[in-house]
């Protein structure tokens, strides 16, 4: 029984140095999400309390909502669904091989993990909007560049996502293959994109759900779709018709929700 004494008094210990150790990250934490809403303006009452009755105010210009030029809407509605489409498809193109360079048990060498990772950090740190007004300053407005902008964008993103899932894969699969005899091109379709394939197809099907979002914004920087009837109903400041256009969008938005988590079911 006395030999058993030290034992626990060591877990205990152990434990009591653990509950300390999350406690002062813990309280870390909210000493910094205070201090960044206060720096933020987040806790200034009076300034929050100032603003409602402009928002009220705003609110009220905005009802009842002006649907009369919703016949024009299908057009900007069905590029921005093919933007988001195209620019998801562009994303995962190139994410593909990008995310098989970038995980640790698949890249052919330390030097080009280290060149793709920091490739696909530089991809996603550039924000999609600036992207569309680099596009748009270069091929005109449109369509074009808002796919560009959310290809290019996505590809920081959907390629993480990618190499991570390549990573954790169950490796004896792989090791089997190996030792089998086969190629590495073998190694990866036959032992490694079966297991990682679920997971990549929810990545590629939420990035499109974002895509669409996103592409609403973009057309408020000249690269179409239903975002620009947004910012041209703003700029005119004719708030019942924007109200109208976030109608439009928020069921869209729900439309293509349900699509994805219909295909999400499916891919499992």
């Amino acid at each position: 029984m006395t030999a058993t004494m030290p034992d626990t008094d060591a877990i205990l210990a152990a434990q009591d140095r653990r509950w300390r150790s999350t406690a002062t990250a813990g309280a870390l934490v909210a000493a910094i999400v205070l201090a960044s809403a206060a720096y933020s303006g987040l806790l200034d009452l009076d300034r929050l309390s100032e603003g409602l009755p402009a928002l009220w105010q705003l609110a009220t210009e905005m009802v009842p909502p002006d649907f009369s030029r919703a016949a024009d809407w299908w057009l900007p509605l069905l590029d921005t669904f093919a933007m988001s489409i195209a620019g998801t498809a562009l994303a995962v193109a190139f994410s593909l091989p990008l995310g098989f360079l970038a995980a640790r048990n698949t890249a052919p060498s330390p030097i080009v993990y280290r060149l793709t990772r920091t490739l696909l950090n530089a991809l996603r740190s550039v924000p999609e909007l600036i992207m569309g007004i680099i596009f748009v300053a270069a091929v005109g407005f449109g369509t074009l560049p808002g796919v560009l902008a959310l290809g290019i964008h996505s590809i920081g993103m959907v390629g993480k996502f990618f190499a991570e899932a390549i990573e954790h894969v169950d490796e004896q699969p792989v090791e089997a293959a190996r030792a089998a005899g086969a190629s590495p091109f073998q190694v990866i379709t036959h032992a490694i994109l079966p297991q990682v394939f679920p997971q990549m197809a929810d990545v590629t099907i939420y990035r499109w759900e974002y895509n669409f979002r996103a592409s609403t914004v973009l057309g408020t920087v000249g690269a179409g779709g239903i975002g620009f009837e947004l910012i041209s109903a703003l700029r005119i400041m004719n708030y019942q018709e924007v109200l109208a256009v976030m109608i439009v969008v928020l069921a869209m938005v729900t439309l293509v929700d349900g699509v994805g988590s219909a295909l999400r079911r499916r891919t499992k």
